[in-house]
Formats: structure tokens, sequence, C-alpha cells
């Protein structure tokens, strides 16, 4: 089949990596989230070969995330998985999860899925990475993230920006810390959360 292209996802890797890098050093297994073309898992993947990428995504996205990692045949990144976050989620834990341009094209209560997941897949002191667009204090940051929201809500009501308070709201709920907000191109933003799992106190 033909692979799938992002201009996005090509325009986005570099500035991406150069953020995700230092906070994945010593990772060993990362889960993506949506991982749409498979362009993100092959990038990062080729370059911090340390890490096993495992891709995931809906069943019709697949095809194309196989056709992008069979093409670059890298030893790190096994095959695809399907993931619908309001679903099973896969066993196992990791110590990293990636998602990039998703939280706007879910509904908020796959949005609320995800996070509540988390829980069950992480290690501790694990790392969560998220990219996209965010408004803050019920704003948006610039006139092209405001149309952006006006056409996904064409695309479908469930669609939108979502607010960053709510989403670091649901980040907390299950254990994450915020460590870093990280301005990117295009107005967009790279959150880094980083998982402290609770332990009662001694008796």
């Amino acid at each position: 089949m033909n692979k799938p292209c992002s201009p996005s996802c090509e325009r986005n890797r570099g500035p991406l990596l150069a953020v995700l890098r230092p906070h994945f050093a010593r990772c060993r297994r990362v889960l993506e989230v949506g991982s749409g073309t498979g362009q993100h898992a092959v990038h990062f993947a080729a370059a911090m070969p340390h890490l096993e990428w495992q891709a995931t995504d809906l069943p019709e996205n697949l095809p194309g995330v196989r056709a992008w990692l069979g093409e670059a045949s890298l030893p790190n990144t096994p095959p695809p998985i399907e993931l619908d976050v309001g679903g099973a989620w896969p066993a196992g834990e990791y110590d990293a999860v990636f998602s990039a341009n998703t939280l706007h094209i879910m509904s908020w209560e796959r949005v609320r899925a995800l996070f509540a997941a988390l829980p069950g897949v992480l290690t501790d002191d694990a790392v969560v990475a998220v990219y996209g667009p965010f408004n803050y204090g019920g704003r948006y940051t610039s006139d092209s993230n405001a149309a952006f929201d006006r056409w996904l809500k064409e695309q479908g009501e469930h669609e939108g920006i979502r607010d960053f308070e709510a989403v670091d709201a649901l980040a907390r709920a299950a254990g994450l810390t915020l460590h870093q907000d990280c301005a990117m191109p295009a107005n967009n933003r790279t959150l880094i959360w980083r998982h402290a799992r609770l332990t009662p106190p001694p008796r």
C-alpha cells in the first residue's frame, strides 16, 4: 500500500525530538497512544535506539502504521497493536507514554478514559508526554488556534482544543505531576508529566 503521510508530522518531529530526548533518556519502553500514520514512531525509534517504541492506534489506521514500520525495519519497533482508549489496554508496564495531536480529536469522555487508564500501564517514575494545542484560562493562545478549533467543531461536535487546566486535573488524578510545559512551533505545546505512584506510609 502507499504509505499515508502527514505534513505536520514532518514539520514537528524535529522540535518534538529535541524535547523528548532528555526526558526519555532513561526510559526503555514507550507506549505511543494514537500513532496516526506511524511517522513519529519511525523517526523517534530511529533517533532513540535504546527505546522499544510500541505504536498503537484504532484498527483502521494500523495498515498505514505497519507500512511505515515495515519499510523502516527497525529492531526496536514491535508490530503495532490496536488500542481504543475506552477499551482494553495492553498488558505490561511502560516507563514512558507519548501521544501527539490526539486529545483535540477525541471526545472529552475518551480523554478522561485515557488518563484514567494510565496508572494501570505506568511504572514508578514513568514519563508521560502529550503534544498538541491547548487553551489556557479558557482562552485561545492565538488566532490560528481559534480558527483551528472552529474547524474541529465543524468536523464533529465532540472535537475541540482542550483546556490545559482540565487536562492537568485529569493527569493529577492519575498520579501525574507536571514537570514541563514547553512552547512548540505553530502555537502547540508539549506537556511532560512524571508518575509518582503513591505508597502507604510505614506502620
